[in-house]
């Protein structure tokens, strides 16, 4: 029995999706310090408290705690996938029945953090959703469902084999010239003007990117010129990520 439940556990995990991790820790660490700079005194404080029931924890620290602690009940929480002729038009049931994809897990988690629920439950609520703020805005997380987000169109990137969900987690970071300190520096010298109140809008914002002409490299090759013109983009979602996840901690956090 016990070599049957460990098999099945493998099996699980094996079957988890490709799509359950957005940004890379890099990603998910710039975001975070971006939108800590942006909350209100109030919203501040009630971070700082929440966080306290973890020893050293910050708002950056755990905000890869959603990707460490999935399981085959939460992996669908990270990302939504779209019909291509859907015209980025997101629909619940169609999209994520029983609120099982990032939109309904974000609003989830969002009552339960406003809510009086206990301060552990307040805390997981904040890693979620520190953590899938993130995820809705990287643009593959709500790609198309013909290939998986982007995860089995195969290319070659900065001289080797990858994914375009891959290459837009973490590869065009790690390529960012000056590293993540420039890529800091930056995003702060332009803050996003981003508005949109709903996780619905900003899904629909980001697959509108993955569907603009030349999101998919040509040739399946990711050259100099891609690189360029997917320098803004990945800017533009990093920052517009950070200041919609502060806007959501303000309102959640305020004081009572």
């Amino acid at each position: 029995m016990r070599k049957l439940r460990s098999i099945a556990a493998l099996l699980a995990a094996l079957c988890l999706p490709l799509t359950a991790s957005a940004w890379g820790t890099e990603g998910h660490r710039l975001i975070a310090v971006l939108a800590e700079g942006q909350l209100t005194s109030e919203a501040r404080a009630q971070v700082n408290r929440l966080l306290a029931q973890e020893p050293g924890a910050t708002l950056a620290s755990v905000s890869t705690w959603a990707d460490e602690a999935r399981s085959p009940s939460t992996a669908s929480w990270h990302y939504l996938n779209l019909p291509r002729d859907a015209g980025c038009k997101y629909e619940a049931q169609r999209d994520c029945p029983d609120g099982q994809c990032v939109v309904g897990a974000i609003e989830r988690q969002a009552r339960v953090l406003a809510s009086s629920a206990t301060d552990a439950d307040r805390l997981k609520a904040l890693k979620y959703i520190v953590h899938l703020v993130a995820d809705v805005h990287q643009p593959l997380h709500a790609g198309y469902a013909d290939d998986k987000g982007g995860n089995s169109y195969q290319i070659q990137a900065f001289g080797r084999g990858t994914n375009l969900h891959s290459l837009w987690d973490t590869r065009l970071l790690e390529n960012w010239p000056g590293g993540a300190p420039a890529l800091l520096a930056e995003l702060k010298a332009t803050p996003s003007k981003a508005t949109g109140a709903a996780p619905a809008q900003w899904a629909e914002e980001s697959c509108r990117r993955v569907a603009a002409d030349g999101f998919y490299p040509s040739g399946h090759k990711v050259d100099s010129e891609y690189a360029k013109s997917a320098a803004p983009i990945l800017m533009e979602r990093l920052s517009a990520a950070a200041r919609r996840l502060a806007k959501l901690l303000n309102g959640a956090l305020a004081e009572r």
